[in-house]
C-alpha cells in the first residue's frame, strides 16, 4: 500500500504572505467568471446541472486561510487573515447576487416542468440552494439588499478580528516556585524561568499544558485564585468585539423579517439543567467537605464557598481519594508517542483504514505529521481516501485549544472522478522536556479520540456534492460521530454538564434577546447561577467563548 501513489497530490506549504493573497484573488475572481456564466444563462437553458455548478474556490483558499491558525510567520499570518477578510467578503456579495438567484430558480422551474426525478442528495441541493437565497434577503427591496450586504461585511470583520485575537493571545502569569508548591516537577520545567528583583520567577502562558497544572496540582488557594483569574480575563479585548457582533446580528435579524438571530427557542436546556442540578448539588457538597478538611489542615481561611479555582484541584482530590487514582501517575502511562499510534491503530481496526505517514519536509511546521488514509487491503489507488494532518504541540500564535479544520472536502467531479478530502488536527499538547518524555492527562487522551472523531467524519464521508461533506451537516449531528467515540467524564459530570449548559444559554440568551446589555455583567451572573461555583473577580470572560464568533 505504501507503495502507491495517492491520486491527488497533497498541499503544498511553502506558500509566502503575497502568494496567499494573489491566490486568494485569482479564485475569487474565476468563481466570480464562474458564477456570471451561470447568471447569463436564458431561464429556459437553466437546469439541475447550472444551478449544481461546484466551483473550486473552497479549495484553492481554505488551505490558504488556514495558516493564520498554525503559522509561525506573523507575515503569512497576517496575509492569511486578509485573505479570509477577501473571501468572506466576497461570500457575502456571491450570496447576494439577484442574477445567479434567479437563475437557480429558472432551473427549479424547469425541473418540475420537465419531470425530472432527482435522488434524495440532489434534490436537497436544490431546496437548500433556494432557502440561502431567501435566507440571504434576495426578496428584499434593493435598498434594504444593499444594507445587510453592509451589515454582514462588518459582522465577518468583526468576527475574523475576535479569532485573531483569540489565536495569538499571549499573555502570562508570574509565580516563584513555592507559589508552584504541588505542581509537578515536569510541567515547572516548561515554563520561562527569569530574575525578578533578585529571586527567580516562572512565567505560565495561557496555553492548556501550562495553565491547567496550576488548577488542578497547586496547593496554594491564592495561586490557583490568581492563575484562574488570569485565564478568565486573558481575552477582555475581545469584549467590545462580541457586543459589536450581537448588535450587528440583531440587525442583520430584523431587516430579514425573524424576531431574533436565533429564531427559535428550545426548552431543552431548561429541562436539562433541572435534572443536573440535583447531581452538580450533591457534588458541590462533596467537593466542599474536601476543601474545608484541607484548609483546616493546613491553616488557610475557610469561607463556605467553592470557587472556580477550587473545581479542579478537589476534582483531582477526589479522584485521589475515591478511586486510588493518581492523575500524575496515569500520565505516566499515556506518553505521548505511544498513545498517538496506539489511538491511530484502534480507529484504523474499526474503521478498516490504514495511515501512511508521509515524510515532508514543506509542511507548515517542522511538529506536523503528514498521513496518506487508504482503505484497509486497498488493491489500487481506487483504495485512496484522503489526506490527514497532525499538528499537536503548542507554540506561540499558534490556534490555543484542540479543533479540526476540514482543509478539503470530498466531492464527486462533474468528470465522474473523486475529489479527495483533507482534514488538519491542531492541538496544544505537553512537550517533551529535557527530562521527561511528552505525557497525555487522560482529559487530553479523551480530547484526542474526539477531535479524531471530526477527522474520520471528514475522511470517510462519501457525497456527490462538496455541500453536504464530513461535518457540513445539520448543526446537531456535528458532534455525534465524536462523542460516540468519546467516554467523557467519571467524576463530577453534573458540574462539568452544568458549565456546557452555562455555555448554551449564554448563546442563546445574546442572541434572542432585543436590545443590548452589559455582557460581562451576564456572563458572570448566569454562569454562577447555572453552575453554583462562584468567581472572586469577575471578568469579561466572553472574550474567550470563540464558538460564538
Amino acid at each position: 500500500m505504501a507503495s502507491f501513489t495517492p491520486p491527488q497530490a497533497a498541499p503544498t506549504w511553502t506558500h509566502s504572505a503575497d502568494d496567499v493573497l494573489r491566490l486568494t484573488k485569482e479564485a475569487i475572481a474565476n468563481d466570480t467568471t464562474a458564477l456570471d456564466k451561470v447568471a447569463a444563462l436564458k431561464p429556459e437553458d437553466c437546469n439541475f446541472e447550472t444551478a449544481s455548478l461546484q466551483t473550486a474556490i473552497d479549495a484553492a483558499v481554505e488551505p490558504l486561510s488556514f495558516y493564520q491558525n498554525v503559522s509561525p510567520s506573523k507575515e503569512l499570518r497576517d496575509a492569511s487573515n486578509e485573505a479570509e477578510v477577501l473571501v468572506r467578503d466576497y461570500g457575502v456579495d456571491a450570496s447576494m447576487r439577484l442574477d445567479v438567484f434567479q437563475a437557480k430558480l429558472a432551473a427549479e422551474k424547469n425541473i418540475k416542468a420537465s419531470g425530472q426525478k432527482l435522488d434524495a442528495e440532489e434534490q436537497r441541493l436544490v431546496d437548500k440552494m433556494l432557502l440561502d437565497g431567501k435566507r440571504a434577503g434576495l426578496a428584499l427591496p434593493e435598498a434594504q439588499r444593499d444594507e445587510l450586504m453592509k451589515l454582514k461585511k462588518e459582522l465577518s470583520q468583526a468576527s475574523l478580528e475576535f479569532s485573531k485575537n483569540f489565536n495569538e493571545e499571549n499573555s502570562t502569569v508570574t509565580f516563584t516556585l513555592e507559589q508552584l508548591k504541588g505542581v509537578p516537577a515536569d510541567v515547572t520545567s516548561g515554563y520561562t524561568k527569569r530574575a525578578d528583583g533578585g529571586k527567580e520567577v516562572y512565567d505560565v502562558t495561557m496555553k492548556t499544558p501550562d495553565i491547567f497544572p496550576i488548577f488542578r496540582t497547586a496547593e496554594n488557594p491564592e495561586t490557583r485564585r490568581l492563575a484562574s483569574e488570569a485565564y478568565d480575563r486573558r481575552l477582555e479585548i475581545n469584549a467590545p468585539l462580541l457586543d459589536k457582533m450581537l448588535g450587528l446580528r440583531r440587525k442583520i435579524a430584523s431587516i430579514l423579517g425573524y424576531p431574533t438571530w436565533a429564531d427559535y427557542i428550545t426548552e431543552f436546556l431548561d429541562d436539562l439543567e433541572q435534572k443536573l442540578r440535583p447531581i452538580g448539588a450533591r457534588e458541590r457538597v462533596t467537593l466542599l467537605a474536601l476543601k474545608q478538611e484541607e484548609h483546616a489542615a493546613k491553616g488557610y481561611p475557610f469561607d463556605g464557598e467553592l470557587y472556580m479555582s477550587d473545581f479542579w484541584y478537589y476534582s483531582r482530590r477526589l479522584l485521589e481519594r475515591e478511586l486510588e487514582l493518581d492523575d500524575q501517575k496515569v500520565k505516566e502511562h499515556f506518553p505521548v508517542n505511544k498513545v498517538v499510534p496506539a489511538i491511530l491503530e484502534i480507529y484504523q481496526q474499526l474503521l478498516g483504514v490504514q495511515f501512511v505517514e508521509v515524510k515532508s519536509e514543506t509542511l507548515w511546521h517542522p511538529d506536523v505529521q503528514q498521513f496518506a488514509v487508504w482503505e484497509n487491503g486497498a488493491k489500487d489507488e481506487s483504495g485512496f481516501v484522503g489526506y490527514c494532518y497532525l499538528d499537536l504541540f503548542p507554540r506561540e500564535a499558534k490556534y490555543s485549544h484542540a479543533a479540526v479544520w476540514p482543509l478539503l472536502p470530498g466531492y464527486t467531479r462533474r468528470d465522474g472522478k473523486r475529489s479527495y478530502p483533507l482534514a488538519a488536527m491542531v492541538a496544544n499538547l505537553a512537550k517533551p522536556t529535557p527530562t521527561t518524555p511528552a505525557l497525555m492527562q487522560h482529559s487530553d487522551v479523551v480530547t484526542f479520540f474526539h477531535e479524531m472523531g471530526h477527522v474520520f467524519h471528514g475522511l470517510l464521508s462519501k457525497t456527490r456534492f462538496a455541500r453536504f461533506h464530513g461535518t457540513a451537516v445539520a448543526r446537531d449531528f456535528v458532534e455525534a460521530p465524536s462523542q460516540m467515540l468519546e467516554n467523557c467524564r467519571y467524576v463530577n459530570v453534573g458540574l462539568y454538564y452544568l458549565r456546557q449548559v452555562f455555555f448554551a444559554k449564554f448563546d442563546i440568551k445574546v442572541h434572542t434577546d432585543k436590545e443590548a446589555t452589559d455582557y460581562t455583567a451576564l456572563w458572570n451572573d448566569l454562569r454562577e447561577a447555572i453552575t453554583t461555583v462562584k468567581f472572586k473577580q469577575r471578568a469579561a470572560g466572553q472574550g474567550s467563548f470563540n464558538h460564538i464568533a
